[in-house]
């Protein structure tokens, strides 16, 4: 008899952003209309960059030539976008051979496809608040998850001691939902627990580009022994506005071995079986966001949302509300005010000021009490959003 994958009786009945979108919807419909203040879901509000745009306009053109058309990608990715990837990291001082980027359809997709990798027996280690997805597509594979909470005591980047047991690691710094971001000495700590345990780490790396202090890390492999025990995975959702293009990119360096089994060749022999590649058009799109012209406009794009974030955190400090992020992410997680629950919170930001953001109980036990605001609405759209917290709460 045929067994469905019984797992999956396991998660919850429903996803955190349906729960936002019933509710706004249900809004709306009592209130047609009105105008929401939308600072929940992270999706971004300006368009591809002059030079993506034109990258994709030629790389249409050329589909219609016989000369430069182009069918099957390879499976790993073009060569010309790995290649332009690798430099970009080389140019930050992180050596990376080309073949150790793989061209990938987004960050979401790899974070659940990249577990193919590793037995169902390996238990997966989660920092929370944290991004559903993570829970989620383990629940889906049937590991053991082993919950780490942070709070504000540790600024929520907790540190691995003595007690910590796990094989897969996911860490996501700049953080999603909180914003934290972790510093080398505190990523230090975690990579030198993964080598001494045999554990891997999964590093999110999809806001690195919101960094602005210098002293920060970007990538994972900036920390010495990064390479014998983690997998870097990238995106350019937030970073060049692909959320609606759908591009990414991990990086597995030749040197991740356990068993005398290679991650980066066992990725190869995946990639060539369950894909045929991203398209040679959204590769060569994203090739352009490399290019000197590319960086100076998506760095123009990520300075509005971040002065979106400057707008909100200055509404908060007159609050006197203790938040953290912002700074160097696009995401601010802030302590709801007089201890209202994160749910009842949204409920008053929604009726009262028509702002929508997101609970943070969505991100697991321990964001209950606290909520998170995105800035990658528009800076109109913001402004209104600020005024109405600072006379609705103040």
């Amino acid at each position: 008899m045929l067994r469905p994958n019984m797992f999956y009786g396991e998660l919850k009945d429903s996803y955190l952003f349906y729960n936002i979108a019933q509710k706004t919807k249900k809004y709306l419909e009592e209130n047609e209309g009105t105008h929401l203040y939308r600072m929940g879901i992270g999706d971004v509000s300006l368009p591809l960059c002059d030079a993506v745009i034109k990258a994709l306009h030629e790389a249409a053109e050329d589909q219609a030539d016989k000369s430069k058309f182009n069918g099957y990608m390879p499976e790993c990715g073009a060569p010309f976008l790995r290649n332009a990837i690798a430099e970009h990291y080389r140019a930050r001082g992180v050596q990376l051979a080309d073949d150790e980027v793989f061209v990938s359809s987004g960050a979401s997709d790899e974070l659940g496809d990249i577990l193919d990798l590793f037995d169902r027996e390996n238990s997966s280690l989660i920092i929370e608040p944290a991004y559903p997805a993570y829970v989620d597509a383990n629940i889906m594979g049937g590991r053991k998850i082993v919950h780490l909470p942070s709070g504000r005591e540790n600024g929520f980047l907790p540190l691995p001691d003595d007690s910590t047991k796990a094989d897969l690691i996911y860490i996501c710094s700049p953080n999603n939902p909180t914003g934290a971001v972790f510093s080398k000495e505190q990523l230090k700590a975690w990579v030198d627990f993964a080598n001494r345990n045999g554990s891997v780490i999964l590093f999110d790396a999809a806001y690195e580009a919101f960094i602005e202090d210098e002293d920060l890390p970007r990538s994972i492999f900036e920390i010495d022994g990064a390479r014998t025990c983690a997998i870097e995975i990238c995106s350019l959702s937030k970073t060049a506005g692909f959320t609606g293009t759908r591009l990414g990119y991990t990086v597995i360096p030749h040197d991740l071995e356990r068993l005398c089994m290679n991650f980066n060749r066992m990725w190869v022999r995946n990639r060539t079986t369950k894909t045929n590649g991203v398209s040679y058009i959204i590769q060569k799109g994203g090739s352009a966001v490399f290019t000197p012209e590319g960086q100076k406009q998506i760095r123009e794009n990520i300075a509005v949302y971040k002065n979106n974030a400057k707008v909100l955190m200055k509404a908060l400090d007159k609050l006197g509300i203790w938040y953290t992020g912002g700074k160097n992410a696009p995401y601010i997680w802030m302590e709801c005010p007089d201890k209202m629950g994160s749910w009842d919170f949204f409920d008053l930001l929604l009726h009262k000021a028509q702002i929508v953001g997101t609970p943070g109980e969505g991100f697991g036990k321990c964001g209950e009490g606290y909520f998170r605001f995105s800035t990658f609405g528009s800076p109109e759209d913001t402004e209104e959003a600020a005024a109405r917290l600072l006379k609705l709460l103040g």
